[in-house]
């Protein structure tokens, strides 16, 4: 593919080309994560268990029982709103400064001080088990990761880095291996979850072991990136001197007039930059907009999940939580399969919209599972689910210079991030006003915005085509 760095399965391996994969930092960074998140989830829920257990009267009445668990829920929920509230506004200050610092200086400068943050958001939860302190510490955990750029500064860093090290025509297979690296992790780590925090019972260092696991993974992958990690070569992307058309898996990307391959060759029709432009703009805009619309539905789904098989009538332990959340790492292996095969025969934008389909559909079903097969059923509809929001990166990055992914990408994942804030926010209390009547409103609400997000990827879709065949269409429609 040339003698610059490509992609990193491709030709004979050197050390120095080794050094260059994320997907060893990917992989570590998600373990922990993963186990993080089903220990804080844990630790959550059995700290308000024990305070709500002071009243002996409530097991003495199966509906008081009830009304506790109810109430149970509604204190992790509010716990939540809050948590992600500030994990979530916090990067605002500091995750675009990361990403222009890594584009002007060093690329790794985002990755690893976010990884930074990472590792003292963990430390922070094991000091809660081995202290016992009150869960609201874990408010100053979620600040230190946020000021450090959180998820917002770390995963623009690693689509940089995988987008550098890749060519046009393989960059969405590339992206969406790091999604499966990562959905590997995530898999691992869930299936165990739930196990680890087992291993040690007591009342205060119940968690113990999950925690530690979780804080050495993180270190690991904080040393990794500080110390073996390198920046791959840049692989320039092509640029015609006439037509600015970025390649996808099938067709192009005209980030000017369609017309304007055709025109080139007929006299008087000098080429437009300024139209270009502005097309471009259009284009990567509507991406933008389908990206956050699709990611309220998916942010809503999984923020409300992990509350609903807590509570009848699924009422999951947390052995069953752990492959609950398992299950929803295996689609990063579906999603990457789909993109091996459907980029042998689909535009970008049709992945896209495959996707949404399948999630949105999947999110239906889940409002009316009253079984655990159920659940698992609506989780393999979502098979696809992960398509989207990697192959809109994918997109982006053919249509901006190499130079500034590190600022497009933090402004993206800065815009998920804020929506995420308010989707978690409004989610949740939906999720407690609708507890006692209908339990899966959230999840029909996020099938609409799923369905909803495929309207702005159909207008991209829509440019791509030529207006030569566009006026066909028009013609038949007509007649």
């Amino acid at each position: 593919m040339g003698p610059g760095v490509t992609c990193p399965w491709s030709g004979r391996l050197s050390g120095f080309r080794v050094r260059t994969w994320i997907e060893p930092v990917v992989a570590s960074t998600q373990v922990a994560g993963s186990l993080y998140d089903a220990g804080l989830l844990l630790v959550v829920k059995e700290s308000f268990a024990s305070e709500a257990g002071g009243s002996s009267n409530y097991s003495a009445n199966q509906s008081l029982v009830g009304y506790q668990e109810d109430q149970q829920q509604k204190a992790i929920s509010n716990f939540y709103i809050i948590y992600n509230l500030v994990l979530g506004l916090t990067p605002l200050l500091s995750a675009y400064g990361l990403g222009w610092l890594s584009d002007r200086y060093h690329r790794k400068i985002s990755i690893c001080t976010a990884m930074l943050g990472f590792l003292l958001s963990r430390i922070g939860l094991l000091l809660k088990v081995m202290l016992d302190w009150p869960v609201e510490v874990m408010y100053g955990a979620a600040a230190l990761n946020g000021l450090c750029g959180s998820f917002s500064a770390y995963w623009s860093g690693v689509m940089a880095l995988g987008s550098l090290g890749c060519s046009e025509g393989r960059r969405s297979v590339r992206l969406i291996l790091i999604d499966l690296v990562l959905g590997l992790a995530g898999f691992s780590g869930s299936m165990a979850s739930g196990h680890l925090f087992k291993q040690i019972v007591g009342h205060s260092a119940q968690g113990l072991l999950l925690t530690a696991c979780s804080v050495g993974c993180a270190a690991f992958a904080l040393l990794y990136s500080l110390f073996v990690l390198k920046v791959p070569e840049s692989k320039p992307n092509k640029v015609h001197p006439t037509v600015d058309t970025v390649s996808g898996m099938m067709g192009t990307y005209r980030t000017l007039d369609p017309d304007q391959q055709d025109k080139q060759n007929v006299p008087g029709n000098p080429p437009t930059p300024g139209k270009g432009k502005s097309s471009q703009r259009e284009v990567v805009a509507l991406l933008f907009v389908g990206a956050i619309i699709y990611d309220l539905a998916a942010v809503g789904t999984v923020d409300i999940m992990a509350l609903f098989v807590l509570k009848e009538p699924l009422h999951w332990n947390q052995v069953q939580l752990g492959y609950g959340m398992a299950s929803g790492y295996i689609i990063f292996i579906t999603s990457f399969l789909g993109v091996l095969v459907f980029s042998r025969c689909f535009r970008d934008t049709t992945m896209i919209i495959i996707g949404m389909l399948s999630f949105g559909s999947g999110a239906l079903l889940l409002a009316f599972v009253k079984k655990t097969y159920m659940f698992y059923i609506a989780r393999a509809i979502m098979l696809f689910a992960l398509i989207p929001i990697t192959t809109i990166r994918s997109a982006m990055s053919k249509l901006i210079k190499d130079s500034s992914y590190g600022k497009i990408f933090v402004i993206l994942q800065l815009c998920l991030t804020l929506t995420g804030v308010v989707t978690s926010t409004i989610y949740n209390k939906i999720y407690q006003l609708t507890l006692d009547k209908f339990i899966g409103t959230c999840f029909v609400l996020s099938s609409f915005l799923s369905f909803l997000a495929i309207v702005p990827i159909g207008v991209v879709a829509y440019k791509q085509v030529p207006r030569s065949q566009q006026g066909e269409c028009a013609e038949k429609q007509r007649s």
